[in-house]
């Protein structure tokens, strides 16, 4: 199943759209938030959930007067914060409590904006009760892809990512048998036209200096390594049924075309816009409509001019190992998943150097005996033994 399918089913809104926003203090749960409030007819947040920032929880709960909250670190049960909830909200605690929202019948769209392998139990929960599901986390799809897209409904998958949505809305009203490949384009992060030999002593703090998207601490650096656009390539493999080889990855640095779609008789559809996240999610909320945008619209006639290159997978090899994961598939995708968020926060917490990301997430896929992806708790299994040999590998540098 992909979603491809999916976009012959007409997709019938009510308004409000009721929104579980899991993962509401982060970038794209902040964003969102921007369109609640420019649309508070179309949108209604009926559930929101936190890893562990109890005061942005209680800030979003009391603006917006949400009935249902859960905080994922239960270690937070005690924070005095949670106080001046509104009155009569349901607070949980735990994966389960957060996972619980998706599940809720008051909610009709589930976006999953929470970091990392965590997201793939509440997108599950969401799909099993047909809920809209708008996957801002594309660690849920890289390693559990297989699993969760035979879950999918007609109609009910709408991705959040620029990219995924980008090709989204390039492929709708259009024919499967006639996508040749598609274009995912990419900035090249902080570090293009770098060498391999100046990346070895590049530090956190200059990559985390994007050049183009405000995200979170986790995603900036997979920008900086180009996982986050192997990442999306497997991610794009499941969402449309695309071929990993038939996905080519394009750098733009502008990033004012989202991605590309290309057909069998050359024709290529692009989708273009400012470098707002908040147009993606918008569209995500809105489909099959278009609402007014807090984005500032781009005036073409004076823009930049727009280039394009293709990646150095020499120098910037996650991309290159996340390709050859998603084309092995099985449990690989997850191995390398798991060892890359270890690799990822060590790095940023100077406990490995920026070159040492792609040597871990490599020793991991080379210790990884690949079987068919079966189950959740597989998942579960594959992703908590990569972590320890991730963690051991960064031991041994220190």
């Amino acid at each position: 199943m992909s979603i491809f399918e999916d976009m012959s089913s007409s997709l019938e809104r009510r308004h409000p759209t009721r929104l579980a926003l899991l993962g509401c203090t982060g970038s794209i749960g902040t964003q969102t938030l921007d369109i609640c409030r420019m649309h508070p007819d179309k949108v209604e947040l009926a559930a929101i959930a936190v890893n562990s920032s109890c005061k942005g929880l209680v800030e979003v709960a009391r603006e917006f007067g949400v009935p249902h909250v859960a905080v994922a670190d239960e270690t937070r049960k005690d924070d005095p914060i949670l106080e001046e909830l509104p009155e009569g909200c349901d607070l949980g605690f735990g994966q389960d409590a957060v996972t619980r929202l998706a599940s809720l019948p008051d909610v009709d769209c589930v976006l999953v904006a929470v970091v990392g392998e965590a997201g793939i139990w509440a997108s599950a929960e969401a799909l099993r009760c047909g809920k809209i599901w708008a996957p801002a986390n594309k660690e849920a799809l890289v390693i559990g892809g297989d699993l969760l897209m035979p879950m999918a409904k007609p109609g009910r998958v709408l991705p959040v990512d620029s990219e995924h949505n980008a090709i989204y809305q390039c492929l709708v009203g259009e024919r499967r048998e006639d996508l040749s490949k598609i274009w995912l384009t990419c900035s090249g992060g902080p570090f293009f036209g770098s060498s391999r030999k100046q990346l070895e002593n590049v530090t956190a703090a200059q990559a985390l200096a994007h050049p183009t998207w405000k995200m979170g601490s986790k995603i900036t650096i997979d920008c900086a390594t180009l996982m986050n656009k192997g990442l999306e390539v497997i991610e794009a493999h499941h969402l449309f049924g695309v071929p990993i080889d038939d996905i080519n990855v394009l750098v733009h640095r502008q990033s004012k075309v989202h991605s590309a779609v290309e057909f069998s008789d050359g024709s290529v559809k692009a989708q273009l816009g400012p470098s707002d996240m908040r147009v993606a999610i918008q569209y995500a909320l809105s489909y099959p409509e278009r609402w007014d945008s807090p984005a500032t619209h781009v005036d073409w006639r004076f823009s930049e001019p727009l280039t394009f290159a293709a990646p150095d997978v020499e120098s910037f090899r996650c991309l290159s190992l996340a390709l050859e994961a998603g084309r092995t598939g099985g449990t690989l995708p997850c191995a390398m998943n798991a060892a890359n968020e270890v690799a990822n926060e060590a790095f940023r917490n100077a406990a490995c150097g920026f070159c040492d990301i792609d040597r871990i997430v490599e020793r991991v896929m080379e210790m990884t005996e690949v079987e068919p992806l079966s189950s959740f708790e597989q998942i579960a299994e594959v992703d908590a033994l990569s972590r320890s040999r991730a963690r051991a590998l960064v031991s041994e540098l220190a």
